[in-house]
């Protein structure tokens, strides 16, 4: 046998002009190194043309229920490691990319001898079918494949965009695959709005291509295919939607886009838990540049951009075509600067359900017209805009749903505003009450002639919606703001957050000062009365305040109230017995003169105080209102400052509905409720979701009591037991402190409950306490005053889809009660060594106090009125 060296070889390449490769292994027995899984080499099947039938239909919708037959194109991406076929250049050794795509083409078009060739429901269903053939054990495809990458494109897809896709990867996982990414792609959607800074473009409409990809993380193959992506109706929306808008930037144009995919989806998403799309979108304008294609902008965002918490009570829905029939989300602006102004907007709010006693002709309030107010602003104080010279007006707004139509909901204001008591005046001029309907669903109405239509000085007798100076109105826009921030107006295609942002506010920011008012009560006997409504109280006193932030540069003059604590009990943990009788009382509020407001309460709710029945707190607590209301009197001697304690408001500390009516009767003006509503032994945990039917009933009660009176209510975050129920690490994923995102959660969810919906008091009405000492750890009380206003900062909370949406505390005024608590004496034991009585812990209160201020609360509650220094100092200091 003839022999040939390797050299041998190498020479004869050469003379034939051949190059080798040469490998070499440092063992020549072992086996050729493996490749790593993210190294694996790809087999490509690109663009295989595929007829199908699709239910959606094509560029237009199909005709009755049958499927339209298609073009689409199948993309493979195969993993595999190619080096045996490329070593002995045998097909055997990799996969025949031809038998892929005949498996396909059989299978989605039907075979030749096929009686029926199969319809699919979506391009998802194609996607999922490919998955089956390639990766099931009991598939027809071979080899059966571990893992595949495929991207189905319509190729006559709905109108004005160029393909739809969708794109995903999965792997075999027994007998049965996974996901393991998934992609929908709208390509070149084309638009004709006005968009543009340069005078010629906003004059014409001009072609912006837009191109959209949405990522779903983690994707579940069963759920996606409960809710498979509509894209005609996306693309739709989105074409329409688009073309409406003016931006003058393309930037605001590619942030719509992304907000209105977003809307879609979660609109869509019924009830996939933890669904959070990644959107990314292009916006590209091929007529800005002479000498390049196209300028374009690209961003990706996700819910936690955009304070976005819809669908929900709150959505706006679109107008239906039978505008009687149906339910409608509308909202309302209310002002008033004449005679008793919080009195006219509350009786106003009462008229309005009531609007068939309001309106008693059938042909404009029908016999089943109904109208519930289910969500409220807060409420302002604001110089009079246009017509200068004249009183401050208070401004509200709130939401309502009914069945009222537009004209027929206009006479039904007008009628409010006469019964009222409003009188003609001026245009922009002073009035007792104003109702004007801002917003009706996403309707666009305007009843004037078309050639008045140019100018706003005839709008008299007529309905414009929305409104047309809504976005140059801060104290109509910010109430909207407070209820509806991510709404989009119909005409400016800007959300009211956006508006709101835009008009120039001045340094210091809004003009407008919040407001609380307290109601007078016992009820005095000359209160007008409407058949149909409760009397409405008239006004006792108010403040004016705003609104904590702890990012603000410039913090505005705020007063910090201090309410006096009175607790008319034997058994409190600081003043048990010492003010339970009358006498008693009135020399401790007399002493407290000083004070904002006096808080009486007749239940102790430190840890192992005795229950005591409802009648037995009454007993404490309305006698010592009684004889406040009427001080000379009850004494028989005239005390100077008398008059003082007499209309000072009065706050029932109670969770019993029954003891806060009677108190109120007597003369209180204000509840304050440790349990927010929902009474002593229904704490909400919020990992099992668990609640009570008398957490529900407690609610109703109070919120009845709230609403019919009329009166503030401080809504308290506990747990129960004051000490117990102290672990917040479910609310670990916050950047914040768990305890701070807890209050913001499980109060937030009271807060909601007690403010929105049919029934709900005023969001005016609302103060919120952190609940500093209740259910918590010594750190998590120094945490909730050190960074106190956060609790009601304007940001996203919860973590996920289902839950992460705007906290429900932002903007509430905060009451701060620390006094003589025991978490001071902790901190004295442990710092100083020192054992401390409550009576003990002024000048340790005094600290708390001074750190409450400087955090923005509107309210210190205290035992010791001399710390109303330490308050008057630390707000020249900080307020």
């Amino acid at each position: 046998m003839n022999t040939t060296t390797f050299g041998q070889i190498l020479e004869a390449g050469r003379t034939a002009g051949i190059c080798f490769a040469i490998i070499s292994w440092s063992n020549p027995s072992s086996s050729p190194p493996k490749f790593n899984m993210s190294d694996l080499d790809l087999i490509r099947v690109n663009d295989l043309l595929v007829t199908v039938l699709l239910h959606p239909g094509s560029r237009w919708p199909p005709k009755g229920s049958k499927p339209t037959a298609q073009p689409v194109h199948i993309s493979l991406a195969i993993p595999h490691d190619i080096s045996g076929a490329a070593k002995f250049d045998d097909l055997s050794q990799s996969i025949n990319y031809s038998t892929l795509a005949s498996t396909l083409r059989t299978c989605l078009e039907g075979s030749d001898n096929s009686t029926e060739q199969p319809a699919f429901e979506s391009l998802e269903h194609i996607l999922f079918r490919c998955f089956d053939l390639l990766l099931l054990p009991s598939s027809t495809s071979s080899p059966r494949l571990p893992s595949a990458q495929i991207r189905i494109v319509q190729l006559k897809p709905p109108l004005h965009c160029k393909t739809l896709a969708v794109e995903a990867k999965a792997t075999r996982d027994g007998a049965s695959w996974s996901l393991t990414q998934f992609r929908h792609i709208v390509n070149n959607l084309e638009c004709q709005p006005i968009v543009g800074v340069n005078p010629a473009e906003r004059l014409e409409r001009q072609t912006v291509r837009i191109n959209i990809t949405i990522d779903t993380p983690m994707p579940d193959a069963f759920r996606l295919q409960k809710h498979w992506l509509d894209f005609r109706a996306l693309t739709r929306r989105l074409h329409k939607k688009v073309d409406e808008t003016s931006y003058l930037t393309l930037e605001a144009l590619v942030s719509f886009v992304a907000i209105e995919t977003l809307w879609h989806l979660q609109s869509s998403s019924g009830d996939i838990a933890g669904y959070d799309p990644k959107v990314n979108v292009r916006a590209a304008k091929p007529c800005a540049l002479v000498f390049a294609d196209s300028s374009e902008v690209e961003i990706t965002r996700r819910f936690e951009h955009y304070q976005m918490n819809l669908p929900s009570e709150l959505e706006l829905s679109e107008p239906s075509s039978s505008l009687s029939e149906d339910i409608h989300s509308i909202a309302i602006a209310l002002g008033s600067n004449v005679g008793d102004r919080f009195q006219n907007i509350e009786l106003a709010l009462r008229l309005l359900e009531d609007p068939s006693s309001v309106v008693t002709d059938r042909s404009v309030i029908s016999e089943n017209a109904f109208l519930h107010v289910v969500n409220t602003s807060f409420i302002y104080e604001s110089a009079p805009m246009y017509v200068t010279d004249q009183a401050s007006f208070i401004n509200c707004a709130c939401m309502i749903e009914t069945n009222i139509p537009p004209q027929s909901l206009l006479q039904l204001t007008q009628a409010i505003e006469v019964a009222v008591g409003r009188q003609p005046t001026f245009r922009n001029g002073p009035r007792v009450i104003d109702l004007d309907i801002i917003l009706y669903d996403t309707l666009r109405l305007d009843t004037r002639a078309p050639e008045d239509q140019q100018s706003l000085d005839n709008l008299s007798g007529h309905l414009v919606i929305p409104h047309p100076r809504l976005s140059e109105r801060e104290f109509v826009l910010r109430p909207l703001v407070d209820m509806i921030p991510e709404y989009v107006h119909p005409s400016l295609h800007k959300t009211l957050h956006a508006l709101l942002s835009k008009l120039e506010l001045g340094a210091d920011g809004s003009s407008m000062d919040k407001v609380i008012a307290f109601p007078r009560y016992p009820l005095p006997t000359d209160t007008p009365s409407f058949l149909g409504v409760d009397p409405v109280p008239p006004t006792l006193t108010y403040w004016k305040y705003r609104e904590s932030n702890s990012t603000r540069k410039s913090r505005s003059k705020n007063k910090t109230r201090l309410m006096a604590t009175l607790n008319a009990t034997p058994d409190s943990f600081s003043d048990g017995s010492m003010h339970n009788t009358i006498p008693t009382a009135l020399a401790y509020v007399r002493q407290a003169a000083s004070a904002d407001i006096i808080d009486i309460g007749g239940y102790s709710t430190r840890p192992g105080a005795t229950s005591v029945s409802v009648n037995e707190e009454t007993d404490r607590v309305v006698p010592i209102i009684q004889a406040l209301r009427s001080v000379s009197s009850a004494i028989n001697v005239d005390h100077e400052g008398d008059q003082v304690v007499q209309e000072m408001p009065i706050s029932v500390d109670t969770f019993r509905w029954e003891v806060a009516e009677k108190a109120i009767l007597a003369g209180a003006n204000c509840i304050n409720d440790v349990y927010a509503f929902t009474g002593p032994q229904n704490y909400f945990d919020p990992q099992t979701g668990s609640n009570t039917e008398q957490a529900t009933e407690y609610m109703r009660r109070m919120k009845a009591v709230a609403r019919k009176f009329a009166v503030p209510a401080i809504l308290m975050h506990s747990r129960g037991d004051a000490g117990m129920n102290k672990d917040y690490s479910v609310y670990d994923y916050s950047d914040d402190a768990a305890v701070i995102e807890g209050v913001r959660a499980e109060l937030g969810m009271k807060v909601d409950a007690i403010t929105k919906g049919k029934g709900g008091i005023r969001r005016w009405n609302v103060i919120v306490d952190p609940g500093i000492g209740f259910s918590k750890k010594v750190e998590d009380n120094l945490e909730l005053l050190r960074h106190g206003a956060s609790v009601t900062d304007d940001k996203l909370i919860g973590k996920g889809f289902q839950e992460r949406k705007r906290n429900p505390l932002v903007g509430f005024p905060q009451l701060i009660g620390t006094s003589r608590k025991s978490f001071l004496g902790v901190i004295l034991s442990d710092t100083r060594g020192k054992s401390t009585d409550p009576k003990d812990r002024v000048w340790a209160t005094a600290g708390a106090v001074a750190c409450a201020v400087q955090q923005g609360a509107l309210i210190v509650r205290v035992h010791d009125v001399e710390m109303s220094d330490v308050v008057a100092v630390a707000d020249a200091l900080w307020r």
